[in-house]
């Protein structure tokens, strides 16, 4: 089973007192320790980052490790990441984590990663790179079109409702056929994918949402609120 979980916004480094969306990630390696590999790359491994994994995951029942690109634990980076039950990847820069990716290989890594039944998981950029296509902030000023790995078809936007432009620039560059139809979630929304097919949408607030945007058109997709039901 090749599973990967999208997230728009949320998680550790978002919401850190919301364990929710971190939580379901745990839970789907089905296995009642998992092994959890943060990936920081997009953020040039910001120590800020690696540190908030660590606090969040060792209050939970796994075994949290970390992956730096900059500072590399193992030579053998293949034995090391398919040694793992989960690969949660973070937010940032999306073509650089891109560049970095392939010249170390990981790409190919993750790709056999996934084929082998680690969860593959991320936030922003950690979501996008999952994609063949994306929206991103990476060129600075401006929200631009990028091509990414192509594990899931069609093109992801995260931050949907998180950030003013996100909603009005996706659904123009796919109204003009610039990015394919795809899906954008918003903060807090994640989409749960099982041999590249939407298994499930959750959120760790009620009013996260994900949409499937195509030429001239959104449609809100349902969505299952992780959270009391009495609160939603």
């Amino acid at each position: 089973m090749k599973q990967i979980i999208a997230m728009g916004g949320g998680g550790f480094l978002m919401e850190p007192e919301n364990p929710l969306l971190d939580r379901y990630i745990l839970q789907q390696a089905e296995k009642a320790k998992p092994e959890i590999c943060y990936i920081g790359t997009a953020s040039g491994d910001a120590e800020s980052m690696t540190q908030k994994f660590y606090e969040r995951f060792r209050k939970e029942n796994c075994v949290p490790s970390d992956l730096s690109l900059f500072k590399p634990p193992v030579r053998d980076l293949e034995s090391f990441v398919l040694d793992k039950d989960i690969i949660y990847v973070g937010g940032g820069n999306t073509k650089n984590l891109l560049a970095l990716w392939r010249e170390w290989g990981l790409d190919d890594i993750l790709r056999k990663a996934l084929d082998q039944g680690v969860v593959l998981a991320g936030i922003s950029a950690g979501s996008i790179c999952w994609f063949e296509e994306g929206v991103t902030d990476s060129y600075g000023d401006g929200l631009e079109p990028l091509k990414a790995l192509g594990f899931l078809s069609g093109s992801n936007c995260p931050h949907y409702d998180g950030e003013p432009e996100r909603r009005p620039t996706y659904r123009k560059l796919v109204d003009e056929g610039i990015l394919q139809a795809g899906i954008a979630a918003d903060d807090g929304a994640a989409i749960h994918y099982v041999d590249g097919e939407v298994k499930k949408i959750v959120s760790s607030r009620p009013d996260a949402k994900a949409y499937f945007v195509s030429p001239g058109k959104e449609e809100m997709l349902k969505t299952e609120y992780l959270g009391d039901p009495a609160t939603s």
